[in-house]
């Protein structure tokens, strides 16, 4: 018969083992002796908790919670997974789940369907962009704030999920039964011949069926005409390296350095190359990316920049040269840990932040631009090191007025596009649709009406002036004097919606389109109106431009 250990006392006794076999092999004063030492302490020291302290201890919230502290020393990427998050896990990677195809958000102290994808279980059974969650399996949500929405949704493929939902427009809630399913979460979420010979990609995910899709996208594309690509990695968080060197291998001829992976376990340090013939090494690329475009994303922008193979342009990237491997861990547990740094074939790193030297206060240090180096692509033309990619052609970003900023962190646009769904089942398809002058009225009118508050900064600093100079002898004569002047800086909806409704109403647009439309919709949207992929349209109409921008000779 198996004997079954106390879950606390197993995971000490694990500790002890190991602590008492690193003692048995090992020196003092060697590192070893002194991780020994430690884990002997620690172990002590949970021992005596468990033991002693006033209440009784959770030895798994315990534990995970001193991981979770020890690996946050490091760095964000090296991570551990419990049990429970090995569904989290997998999903990040081969981009399955099982479920009905939807992501909650708390909106206005409420669960809402925030994204939709098309033609999943939940779309298909009439669920929609803002509807709320009121049950899930009989589970009343506003009684139980404190549990996540998203276990109870989760399930294996083929059992049933009953909710109860208040859709928009209505009043009541309804009941629906929905069977979950297996859903691939897509990397290529649009990819169309956006004008005649141009077609555009968007590249939101490396998980591990992305080569796949941009190679099917590529040649279907080819298909249809194209001959001048746009591929968008803006707000790409990255994923698997081995999809970003597939990817890269699309492009770049066979043979060709992709990327190196340099480590402390040497064994571990590896070249790749491009193993496979390349789908296109001629059509001109433009590549789109931000700040958010990071890891696996930055190595496809970095190496088509080292190779000259394409324009980048955007805002610089978000700068992660760090690489990651995942460890099983007993009990089904994992871990993903931090191994090595990539360089890609200029000799370059992209890596933005420090995270052996760190602040006094633990933060990361940025590296400086002072300590760049300079590297040079295929071409000659020059380029650094130590901060993420910089696009050859920048557009810079102006940032959101503290208007819009309040708008969006309270959900405003949400919430009337929301309601104006509910009150218009229909609107103007997704490829002729514009907010005009009587939906910002509309919006307008249903702001005055909220419990939207917000005050401008002008209003802010007034405050500020008047409480710093309430102790002047002047003090009454310049609050009567600022007081008299109140229609000019005290806060008007209407007013700062006027002031920034250029800024506003693409805002707008994009979220009532994703309301009616969906992903589609808003896809159509970004290739009509979207500034970034215009720059890109008119830098393809300018072949002598894009040469020029891909020819500089630097090199000395």
């Amino acid at each position: 018969m198996r004997i079954k250990l106390n879950p606390t006392k197993k995971y000490l006794l694990g500790i002890l083992l190991v602590g008492g076999s690193l003692l048995s092999f090992t020196k003092p004063g060697d590192r070893f002796f002194e991780i020994a030492k430690n884990l002997d302490i620690y172990a002590t020291v949970f021992k005596e908790l468990s033991t002693y302290y006033v209440d009784e201890v959770d030895p798994k919230k315990s534990i995970e919670t001193s991981i979770e502290a020890l690996l946050k020393s490091f760095d964000p990427y090296t991570v551990y997974y419990p049990e429970n998050e090995i569904d989290e896990f997998l999903q990040m990677t081969t981009g399955k789940y099982q479920g009905i195809g939807i992501i909650l958000s708390e909106i206005n102290q409420s669960q809402r369907i925030s994204f939709i994808e098309e033609n999943s279980p939940a779309h298909l059974a009439g669920l929609g962009i803002g509807d709320q969650i009121v049950r899930i399996n009989g589970t009343l949500l506003s009684d139980s704030p404190e549990t996540d929405p998203a276990i109870l949704m989760k399930g294996s493929a083929g059992s049933t999920v009953q909710l109860e939902v208040l859709q928009v427009g209505q009043s009541i809630p309804k009941s629906f039964a929905i069977k979950r399913e297996t859903v691939q979460i897509k990397n290529v979420v649009n990819a169309a011949v956006i004008r005649p010979g141009i077609g555009y990609i968007l590249l939101e995910d490396f998980n591990a069926s992305a080569t796949k899709e941009v190679k099917a996208a590529l040649i279907e594309l080819k298909k249809q005409g194209m001959q001048k690509l746009i591929l968008d990695l803006r707000n790409n968080p990255g994923g698997l390296l081995t999809q970003a060197i597939d990817i890269c291998n699309l492009f770049i001829p066979k043979g060709a350095k992709i990327v190196e992976t340099r480590g402390k376990v040497e064994e571990w340090n590896k070249s790749y190359q491009a193993l496979n013939q390349a789908i296109d090494t001629e059509t001109p690329i433009v590549v789109l990316i931000n700040n958010r475009t990071a890891s696996a994303a930055e190595i496809v922008a970095g190496v088509l920049q080292d190779y000259d193979r394409a324009v980048i342009m955007g805002q610089k990237s978000f700068g992660k040269g760090l690489v990651q491997v995942t460890r099983d861990l007993p009990y089904r547990t994992k871990m993903k840990i931090t191994t090595a740094k990539y360089y890609i074939p200029s000799g370059r790193c992209i890596q933005a932040l420090d995270y052996k030297n760190k602040n006094a206060d633990g933060t990361a240090k940025a590296f400086q631009d002072s300590s760049a180096k300079v590297f040079y692509t295929q071409n000659g033309r020059k380029v650094v090191d130590g901060g993420g990619i910089l696009p050859d052609q920048l557009i810079q970003k102006k940032p959101l007025s503290a208007f819009a900023q309040a708008l969006l962190a309270k959900d405003m646009l949400f919430l009337f596009a929301s309601e104006f769904h509910g009150a218009h089942s229909n609107m103007a398809r997704a490829e002729s649709f514009a907010v005009d002058a009587d939906i910002l009225e509309q919006f307008n009118a249903w702001l005055a009406k909220s419990h939207f508050s917000y005050e401008a900064p002008v209003e802010n600093q007034v405050k500020k002036l008047l409480e710093q100079t309430r102790d002047q002898t002047e003090y009454s004569e310049f609050q009567q004097l600022l007081h008299s002047q109140t229609t000019h800086w005290k806060t008007n909806l209407a007013r700062e919606l006027k002031l920034h409704a250029m800024e506003i109403t693409p805002l707008l647009e994009q979220e009532m389109i994703m309301h009616y439309y969906l992903q589609k919709g808003l896809n159509t949207w970004s290739t009509r109106k979207d500034p970034s992929i215009l720059s890109a349209i008119d830098l393809l109409g300018k072949p002598t431009k894009f040469a020029t921008l891909l020819s500089r000779q630097e090199k000395p």
